[in-house]
Parts: structure tokens; sequence; C-alpha cells
């Protein structure tokens, strides 16, 4: 009998990042990513112990639980040689690239709430340089500590509001910048490295790789927009619309929403790309999705118009959600909290007058009306206008779940997708009263702290009901249909 069979076993996703084969046959074939790509030939001490197996096939291991080996009919000649063709395969994610995302967005949502308790105890004007590498170790000594506070009395925060505070309470606040800088390296270092060993043993996605690498940048980047909105605050204090008492030293608001932001875009990055992978890891391996139990399938689901408008609101809640906690930076950096503390009236009144929405003191050099910066600069206007995003986002939130509740719509959705939209409105309600409650308490810091986590919170599960109805992923879709190809193979030669 010809030689057919290929005595070495191949993982599906090798420990290196090129497989190896028997000493004899090195060098006849290549691999990509770690799968076989050309026509392999055993070697004939093997061809004996095929000949009484109706199939011939390279064996291959499982490297992680639950994965499954591949026998495909097409991969095998139909003369009844045992000469082996195989097709490349692409790289699916294994779930430990799921799990080490979704650590990382939890790194994150710790630097967003610590970042929002440092400004909400003035705390994050304390350390007034930017060493990215020396930085990493707090003062040691009292000279150190002396040094650092002489640092701090040179700034205009010191000067106008803390002229009195002692050593003892300047530790307090540089600890807390201190704390919430190094949380960030802590994030970038738990990024990259593992970034930089799944890509180097090929166990990264082809579509993963240029997102990962682009939030990688991004975590970079971070670092140095966040010292660029620290610089704003170490600067002289303007008046802006209030006149010389509205002198705060404060950092820029733009630059603060612009820090805000890209943490958040980051944390959604991180968060759905987990989801993603572990939800290909699940369809590849026995074709769960959206945890249907009906007979359906994907395509025939997100066929559905009914479904196809209810994705498209889920994506405008999914950028409500992200806008109202973008504006909400804009209230933190102009304390506009502190404006208003009643709801739902403000002075009485569903909306302030138009005069004080739009002051004059906020009109532009050339006498125009200053539209713009009094929805960015006017604390009164700031806070309105999250007050308008937040109610815009809860109704838009709650027509979303109230559409699960139509028999058609539930009876089309995917089952996770309509859980994950319960959840969504759960934490609608759930992010409304704290934030009520931080406005009516005039913005305590465990209270403002939990509101901010909150927002992160109500973007995880609306991005889950996103993510509920996302298509599998090309690599996933190969790996399903090479593994139905071996449950067939499997079937037919059992019936033989």
């Amino acid at each position: 009998m010809p030689a057919g069979l290929f005595a070495r076993t191949f993982r599906l996703l090798p420990k290196g990042p090129v497989g190896t084969a028997s000493p004899c046959h090195r060098g006849l074939h290549r691999l990509r990513f770690g799968f076989p790509s050309a026509t392999h030939v055993a070697s004939s001490t093997h061809a004996s112990r095929a000949a009484t197996r109706p199939y011939s096939f390279i064996k291959l291991s499982k490297p992680w639980p639950g994965a499954t080996s591949v026998l495909e009919p097409r991969f095998f000649s139909s003369n009844g040689t045992t000469q082996l063709l195989t097709t490349e395969l692409p790289v699916l994610s294994p779930p430990a690239v799921g799990n080490w995302l979704l650590l990382s967005s939890a790194l994150v949502i710790a630097v967003i709430v610590v970042g929002g308790v440092t400004r909400l105890t003035e705390s994050g004007l304390s350390i007034t340089e930017w060493r990215p590498i020396t930085g990493v170790l707090p003062p040691l000594s009292r000279a150190e500590w002396e040094s650092e506070f002489d640092k701090y009395k040179a700034t205009p925060e010191f000067r106008l509001m803390n002229s009195r505070m002692e050593l003892v309470n300047f530790k307090s606040i540089y600890y807390m910048e201190w704390g919430h800088r190094v949380l960030g390296r802590t994030v970038g270092l738990a990024f990259v490295l593992p970034l930089a060993y799944f890509a180097a043993r090929g166990r990264l996605a082809r579509t993963l790789r240029t997102p990962l690498l682009g939030m990688a940048a991004l975590l970079g980047a971070q670092g140095a927009l966040g010292w660029y909105m620290v610089r704003s605050g170490l600067e002289e204090p303007v008046a802006s619309g209030g006149g010389a008492d509205n002198a705060v030293p404060r950092v820029s608001q733009y630059r603060l929403a612009a820090h805000l932001g890209t943490a958040l875009a980051l944390y959604a990055g991180m968060f759905a790309a987990a989801l993603s992978v572990t939800a290909d890891w699940r369809f590849a391996r026995d074709g769960t999705w959206g945890r249907l139990r009906d007979g359906r399938t994907w395509d025939g689901v997100l066929r559905n118009p009914l479904v196809r408008r209810f994705k498209t609101h889920a994506a405008i809640v999914t950028g409500l959600v992200f806008l109202t906690a973008l504006s909400g930076a804009f209230v933190a950096g102009l304390d506009a909290g502190l404006v208003y503390n009643e709801f739902p009236l403000m002075g009485g009144r569903l909306a302030p007058p138009l005069d004080e929405l739009l002051s004059p003191s906020y009109a532009d050099s050339d006498g125009g009306k200053g539209t713009w910066r009094n929805l960015f600069e006017n604390p009164t206007t700031v806070q309105f206008d999250h007050r308008v995003l937040a109610m815009t986002t809860y109704l838009a939130t709650a027509l979303l779940f109230a559409s699960t509740r139509r028999a058609a719509v539930r009876a089309a959705l995917p089952p996770l997708a309509v859980r994950a939209t319960a959840a969504a409105f759960a934490m609608a309600n759930v992010q409304a009263a704290l934030g009520i409650s931080t406005l009516l308490y005039l913005v305590p810091v465990p209270l403002a702290a939990t509101h901010q986590a909150g927002s992160v919170a109500l973007l995880s599960v609306v991005l889950h009901v996103l993510l509920a109805l996302r298509r599998p992923g090309a690599a996933a879709r190969a790996w399903r249909q090479a593994n139905l190809a071996r449950e067939a193979a499997a079937k037919a030669k059992v019936t033989k």
C-alpha cells in the first residue's frame, strides 16, 4: 500500500509559531500560523497500521481543553491511497486570549474609577512632573518629600486654594495621583507583554492583530495625554465667564474629556474583543451562538428585518451611553455638579432661563452669541446638557427593552440578546438613581465615583447587546465547517 500517513502529531495552535515534522520530512512542507498547508507523505512504517482504518489522517492533538480535531472527507484522495491533502485554516484565538483581554479591560475600569476619585479629591495636580520611568517610585525620604512639596507650593492651586496645607495633607493627595499613574503603567504592561507573547506564538486571529496594535499605541498615547491634561492645571488660571472669581486652578475640561474618552474607547475595544474571542471559540467548537436552542441558525436570525432594526436601535443606545459619559467629563471639569442641586427641576423650572444657558459672558470676542462656548464652558449649560443626554439615554434604553416585550421581536431575537437588553435596562435604572443621588447630595466622593463606575457598567451591558447580535468571525466559521466535516466523516465511518 502506498505511503499515505504522516506519523507526527500536529497541534491546532502549536506551542511554537511553526509546527515540526518527522526528521525525514522536515523541509517538505511549510506551515502558516501553525496549520499544515501542503501534501504530507508518511513513512511506510505506519502504512500497515492505517490499512485497518477507513480513513487515514493526521491526528490533531488538543492544545487546550475543549479543542476538537479536524477530519474532513475532502482532505483525502478519492482513489483510496493514503496520501493526505490538507487545507489551510485561519488562526482561531483560544480562550486564553479572551481571558487576557477581559482582565485588561477590568484594569482599565480600575484606572477610570481611580482617576475619577483623583479628580474629585483635587489630587491630580499634586505631582508637577511627568517621569514615566523614575516616577514609578514615590518619595522615600523626608528630603524627597520636602522637595516634591516645594514644587507643589509653586503651583497656582497651592497659592490660591491650599496655602495652609501641610506636608501630611500633601502626602495623601500625592499618593492618590501616584497610584493613578502607577495603575496606568500596570495596565500598559499587562496589555503589551501578553500581546507580544500571543503574537509570537501565533495565537492571534488575523482580524485581531491591527485593532490590538492600535490599542497598544493608544495606551502609550494615554500617558502623554494625561500629562498634557495635568499641565493645563499647572498654568495660571484665566477667568472664563464668571469673572475673576471663576479663575480657579483646574485642568482643561476639553483635555479631561479627551483623556476619559480615550480610556472609554480603550475599555470598549478590549471588552468587545474579549467577548468576540470567547463567542467565536464556542461557535467553532460546538456551534453555540446567541444561546439558540430551537434549531435556528445565526445567519437566519441576522437576516430578519426585526433583528436588523433592533440592532440599529442598540447601536444608537450604545452611542448615547458613550456620549453621555463623555459629557460627564465636562461636568467634572467645571464642577458643574454643584450647580442646581435638585431634580428634575432647575431653579423651579424644567430648564434655566435662556440668558443663563446662553450667557453673554461666554460670548465670542467677535461679538457672537458664544453658543459653542456656553455648551462646553458654562457650568449651567454643561449640567443641563448632561441631564438631557442622560434622560435621552434612559428613554432610549427603556424603549429598547420594551421592544423585547413584543412577541414578534422576542421570538426573532436570540435569547442572549433578550437577556442582555434586560440587564441594560436594569443598569440604566441604577445609573439614573446614582446620578440623581450624586446631584442631590452635592457630589460626595463615594457616590460620584460609583456614578462614574456605573457609566462604564452601562456601556458594558449595551455593548453586550450589540455583541450578542454579532456574526461569528471568518476564522470561527471556517473551523466550524471543518468540525462539521469531521463529525460527518466520523458518522460515515461508523455506518460502514
